[in-house]
């Protein structure tokens, strides 16, 4: 954890009333969030509210911090509140068994101002006496917005990536909350940035830990544990996949290892994506491209004997599972998310990985034509790296 205190972020009454460099968004949002803020709300608070409004990923890594929060701040579990994503709320209530969980549709939340406005006065009704958002890589006017409009006596943030777009929307914001929390220069792991976060309201060192998640693992039936192995080519963003030619190769390859393989991921990225139904024949290589659920999807994987990743939510799904896991990483923001520090990275865990002069490009790359394309230092991995990986994860 940085030395350094966080930033200070002051600003007057006039500029907060009329904030130079805000996006046009912000303005249009700005009169339903301002009456959700001061909506008045008749009950004591109580207990404490987590804005953790990102990815499948990101909550896996933020997942084991959460429970140091009870102790550090003096409140009980069950006056906790995750506001989360729809993207995981399937599987909420099984990994945030004793707490409560409000998922949200994020996207509706950033475009939609009705909605907003309904999700606002929800959160703010929740009338939470300390509010916290922990995030480094966030969104200002969602997170950010989100701990504003909830109005508590206590917000408590970390300090987050800026850039010149977003300068102004994180000085309006951080402003006016009670404590920036600087848990480290970039690019500290977030489990990392987690630990140091919740230490910092602790008072004692929080150790950092390998994602670890509570899932029972039903067996999924026609698949007998362990003799299978899941591979998740797709990715929210096509630049973080790795060549889809590369994904059927490896399955080839498991299959003569005699391993059943199974592809998984959404159903637009099949649709993007025709290479699956070449090599896939319904027996040894299978195809459940957009037929499993995201319970289904965390059954499969738990009781794999491998599962092959693409940097994006399953990857930590996996590892939090316990699953052998082999993630294929590019440089964008190497070391935030993805590898994980070695003093956490479980034994039957690789990450693989091609190392370039032009890593930390936050994914803004130069270097391809085509947007549709692997980004150059995802496409730079090689078939022989993911298969040394593939059988150390499988030996180990």
């Amino acid at each position: 954890m940085s030395d350094s205190p966080a930033p200070r972020f002051q600003t007057n009454a006039f500029w907060r009333t009329l904030p130079a460099g805000m996006r046009r968004r912000w303005w249009f949002f700005r009169l339903f969030d301002l009456l959700a803020r001061f909506w008045p709300v008749f009950k004591k608070r109580r207990g404490l509210v987590v804005v953790r409004m990102d990815g499948i990923g990101d909550m896996v890594l933020f997942r084991n911090s959460l429970d140091a929060y009870s102790e550090a701040f003096g409140i009980d579990a069950k006056d906790i509140t995750v506001i989360g994503c729809n993207s995981w709320a399937g599987i909420a209530d099984q990994l945030f068994d004793g707490y409560r969980v409000l998922p949200i549709n994020e996207h509706r939340y950033a475009k939609r101002p009705l909605y907003r406005f309904s999700i606002n006065l929800k959160v703010h009704a929740l009338a939470p006496e300390i509010v916290v958002s922990d995030a480094y890589f966030r969104r200002a006017l969602m997170a950010d917005s989100l701990v504003w409009v909830m109005a508590a006596p206590r917000s408590l943030v970390s300090y987050p990536y800026i850039n010149e777009p977003t300068r102004s929307e994180y000085s309006y914001y951080m402003s006016q909350v009670s404590e920036v929390v600087d848990t480290g220069p970039y690019p500290t792991h977030e489990i990392m940035r987690h630990a140091n976060f919740v230490s910092h309201f602790s008072g004692k060192p929080v150790s950092p830990k390998a994602p670890t998640l509570n899932w029972p693992g039903n067996e999924v039936s026609g698949f007998e544990a362990g003799s299978y192995v899941v591979l998740n080519p797709g990715s929210n963003e096509y630049g973080r996949r790795w060549p889809l030619d590369s994904y059927t190769r490896l399955a080839t390859w498991l299959a003569g290892e005699g391993y059943r393989v199974v592809f998984v991921g959404k159903a637009d990225e099949k649709a993007r994506g025709g290479g699956i139904g070449d090599v896939a024949n319904g027996d040894q290589i299978v195809d459940l491209t957009g037929k499993t659920d995201m319970p289904g999807l965390l059954d499969l994987m738990k009781n794999a004997a491998l599962v092959v990743s693409n940097d994006t939510g399953p990857a930590h799904l996996a590892i939090g599972l316990g699953a052998p896991t082999v993630v294929i990483v590019g440089g964008g923001h190497f070391g935030s998310f993805v590898p994980y520090p070695a003093e956490i990275t479980p034994e039957n865990v690789r990450f693989v990985y091609q190392k370039m002069e032009c890593y930390h490009c936050f994914w803004r790359c130069h270097k391809r034509e085509d947007r549709m394309a692997s980004f150059p230092c995802v496409a730079a991995v090689t078939a022989k790296q993911v298969q040394d990986a593939c059988k150390a994860v499988l030996l180990s």
